[in-house]
């Protein structure tokens, strides 16, 4: 049995870049909702508004998963090289993002839990200032939207830059192996199944988004029940409301439990990596796949380990890294050819002189 390491990615266990822009823009959102949702309960308490308070409180869910994104992106960055975490520490991210969209499951079951009981128990609503209050909430989501949203294409921008780096370097190293005319692989393949998205800035923009959303609908409702005298629009819109709430959270969930457990199997980079090893013409023969493990390690990284079987001479662990290596997405390559017919000599018996 053959078994060969990368040496030159043996000494990094940092598989992703981060990212400073998403980190900095869910610290000052973090910081915009915390003022906001403090600012709304000392007002509530000062002119007793109940629909000030609520609202304030509500505001301070946002603020703690935000505040956990922005805790992840920094913990993320200061752990990187904690050799502890054996492929990096990436999914500290991905782990607040699957708290927060529960998080945000949460917020619609109150949401609709609050609405049903408005609808069943209807209570007097003062329109005016519970306008003005939603209105109010509306904007600040709304900056911070677009600062969540600046900072998602800060980060999509360089990380585009850095991989046509990357792809002009595989593309200088795979002219070596791969004859004039044959198409070689790009390294984009990570850009389906949401590959390059930052799953923790989608949970804090999916908290501002919402809150947009259900400001958006609460505004409509007030001023429905107050023009028309509908008190029953309010609660309904919240039941709409978290209904909508609930989809994006569960979207959010599936996407990153689908990274936390490895499930990856089915991603476009897999396919790539099976048609590079059995069609690559470095190699006479095409090897048997006895084992092919591909998981995400960063936002458009991936490792492979394959363990091949064949009895071609020029199918070497040093040779299936380098074909591998072209494809910029894998980010850690690990490889092990076995040979039947050595496994077969070693199986036979043994006869004493």
């Amino acid at each position: 049995m053959q078994q060969a390491e990368t040496p030159s990615w043996s000494h990094t266990h940092v598989f992703d870049e981060g990212n400073l822009a998403a980190e900095r823009g869910t610290r000052a959102v973090m910081l915009i909702t915390a003022t906001m949702m403090f600012v709304e309960i000392v007002a509530g308490w000062w002119f007793n508004s109940m629909a000030l308070l609520a609202d304030g409180w509500h505001m301070s869910s946002h603020a703690v998963a935000i505040g956990l994104s922005a805790l992840a992106y920094s913990a993320a960055r200061r752990y990187a090289d904690d050799r502890r975490f054996a492929f990096g520490t990436w999914k500290i991210e991905i782990l607040a993002g699957f708290a927060s969209a529960i998080f945000l499951l949460g917020v619609a079951l109150m949401m609709v839990s609050g609405s049903l009981e408005r609808l069943l128990s209807p209570q007097p609503i003062r329109f005016a200032e519970a306008i003005v209050v939603a209105a109010l909430g509306l904007a600040v989501n709304i900056v911070s939207a677009l600062i969540l949203h600046a900072a998602h294409d800060h980060g999509h921008a360089h990380q585009h830059a850095h991989d046509d780096h990357a792809h002009h370097t595989d593309q200088q190293a795979g002219a070596l192996q791969h004859p004039p005319g044959e198409r070689a692989p790009h390294g984009h393949a990570a850009h389906g199944h949401g590959g390059a998205s930052d799953l923790n800035l989608r949970a804090a923009y999916l908290h501002v988004v919402a809150d947009a959303a259900t400001s958006v609908l609460a505004i409509v409702a007030l001023l429905g029940g107050m023009v028309y005298g509908w008190q029953w629009l309010d609660p309904v819109m919240g039941i709409l409301g978290s209904l909508l709430v609930a989809r994006w959270a569960w979207g959010l969930i599936r996407d990153t439990a689908r990274v936390l457990l490895d499930r990856e199997m089915d991603h476009p980079v897999v396919d790539q990596v099976r048609r590079e090893l059995v069609t690559n013409t470095a190699w006479r023969s095409p090897p048997r796949i006895d084992d092919l493990h591909v998981w995400r390690v960063g936002r458009k990284s991936f490792a492979v380990i394959a363990s091949l079987a064949s009895d071609d001479p020029s199918l070497t662990p040093a040779a299936v890294r380098h074909a591998l290596s072209r494809h910029a997405e894998l980010a850690h390559i690990s490889v092990e050819v076995n040979r039947p017919g050595d496994l077969y000599a070693l199986q036979l018996p043994q006869t004493g002189a």
